[in-house]
């Protein structure tokens, strides 16, 4: 049997495991599986995850969205976690739950922070000072020496991206190979397809929200199709503009077989009023702004009703194949491992310059690939 970074015999006499990330929606519609995977493997340990917050901040102001993160809601519905630490986002919290965390003597502790690994090494032993600590390891350059008094403190490490090598490579061959490495873990292909398990009331909530919207639920419908376009990505490289999304209902309507259709704009709550104001200056028929402003389950629960799914590089392209509607993804060519993880389902656009932001992405792009 290969060598483990976590030696077989201390795994199976522990009680207990801490994973720390710093994760976004699009990171845990993957890595749910994994974490899912070594919990049945291990059924005799508690898993725990610190969930960091990397844009923690003294400014009071920005803690009311932190806090509401949406992937609080939905790591906190995994049954296979135990306990989740998510006050991160102010320092005083953050130091907070450092002491916390100390108080349960880890006996291992596994940082997946790629970001500005040397720090979570250094996070990941003051949690667990005698403890087996296992992270990253990014690469040491003549200014960043220091780094290597970090590194030291780890017991094992791993380098973040080193299943990319292969240019074919999906996100799911990296997570395959940390788990590999960590502790054997083999998770085939077929067996890495995104999912999420949305709860009852969440379901019922999708459809009383189309009944507002004077839209029939669950396809097929006989009053047209359901198309739900996202625009909006946590940075404006990945963005594409609200007028072309206007721009792109329009031309839509035009067409036959989808004028009587419905679409739902998304819209990051903090982009609400704007994206308003831009759409309803455009007087837009059968068009609806929609925020997953209560709970993130209410979001694959609106996108699991419709029949197609028009998505910039970000979570929703990801959640789309998690409830198996097809989705045009609009990317950069940057990151290709981000693709969609169904091929099948997916139709991926990519900017033609390297360079490009996503919005360079044209309508008539979009257009040609809607039958």
């Amino acid at each position: 049997m290969p060598q483990t970074l976590i030696p077989a015999e201390l795994l199976k006499k522990s009680n207990k495991i801490l994973f720390i990330a710093h994760l976004a929606l699009g990171d845990f519609t993957y890595l749910q599986n994994f974490f899912q995977a070594f919990a049945r493997a291990n059924p005799h340990l508690e898993v725990h995850l610190w969930v960091d917050e990397v844009r923690r901040t003294s400014d009071t102001t920005q803690w009311g969205h932190l806090q509401k993160y949406a992937l609080y809601d939905w790591v906190e519905a995994c049954p296979f976690f135990h306990k989740i630490y998510r006050r991160t986002y102010s320092p005083a919290l953050y130091e907070e739950s450092i002491r916390e965390a100390q108080q349960e003597q880890y006996p291992i502790v596994v940082s997946l922070a790629t970001l500005r690994p040397h720090l979570y090494a250094e996070l990941a032993r003051s949690i667990s000072p005698d403890g087996l600590v296992i992270g990253m390891r990014g690469r040491v350059k003549l200014l960043t020496l220091h780094h290597l008094l970090a590194y030291r403190k780890l017991n094992a490490s791993f380098a973040p991206f080193a299943a990319q090598r292969d240019k074919q490579a999906h996100i799911t061959d990296v997570y395959a190979d940390w788990f590999s490495q960590l502790s054997g873990l083999q998770l085939m292909p077929g067996e890495r397809f995104p999912f999420v398990d949305i709860p009852a009331q969440w379901n019922q909530y999708a459809s009383e929200k189309l009944a507002s919207w004077g839209v029939q639920g669950l396809q097929p419908r006989d009053n047209g199709k359901l198309v739900f376009i996202n625009p909006y990505a946590k940075t404006k490289k990945r963005c594409w503009t609200l007028e072309q999304v206007a721009e792109l209902i329009v031309e839509l309507q035009h067409r036959p077989q989808w004028r009587d259709s419905t679409f739902i704009v998304n819209a990051v709550p903090q982009e609400l009023a704007h994206a308003r104001s831009v759409i309803g200056a455009r007087q837009l028929q059968r068009t609806e702004l929609f925020s997953a402003e209560e709970n993130f389950f209410q979001l694959p629960a609106i996108l699991a009703q419709c029949d197609l799914i028009i998505s910039v590089e970000t979570a929703v392209m990801h959640l789309a194949n998690a409830v198996h509607v097809p989705v045009i993804a609009l990317m950069r060519q940057k990151n290709p491992e981000w693709v969609p993880f169904d091929h099948s389902n997916s139709i991926v656009i990519t900017a033609a310059r390297r360079r490009d932001w996503v919005k360079a992405v044209a309508v008539e792009q979009v257009l040609k690939v809607i039958p």
